[in-house]
């Protein structure tokens, strides 16, 4: 279903979470998340999906080449590893007054 007011996905993994990759060519690898492509459903992880590509030399790189990068993974392709080092599954409940994440298969609660 769509979303009504706020057209961008809710997504449960976020900035610096670290995360397990569960299919794919770096499957059973992990890594902190660089960044969230909301739009794109997509997330940056750390040392995973590294790829090579070809920089033309400037300011910051004088002497230009291969340079090698972190490319997206699609975000169904994640696990946020919780504080025993196992994937699992993410849920929202209320703490007090403020809302919070928590892990499902310990109930622990996220930072």
């Amino acid at each position: 279903m769509e979303r009504k007011y706020n057209k961008q996905a809710k997504l449960n993994i976020r900035k610096g979470d670290v995360v397990k990759i569960i299919a794919g060519d770096s499957k059973g690898s992990q890594g902190r998340v660089l960044e969230v492509l909301r739009d794109k459903r997509r997330v940056l992880v750390e040392g995973v999906n590294m790829v090579s590509k070809h920089a033309k030399p400037n300011a910051k790189n004088t002497q230009g080449g291969i340079v090698k990068k972190e490319a997206p993974i699609h975000i169904s392709n994640v696990m946020i590893i919780d504080g025993k080092g196992k994937p699992t599954r993410t849920g929202r409940k209320q703490d007090g007054n403020k809302l919070v994440r928590y892990f499902k298969s310990t109930g622990e609660v996220i930072k």
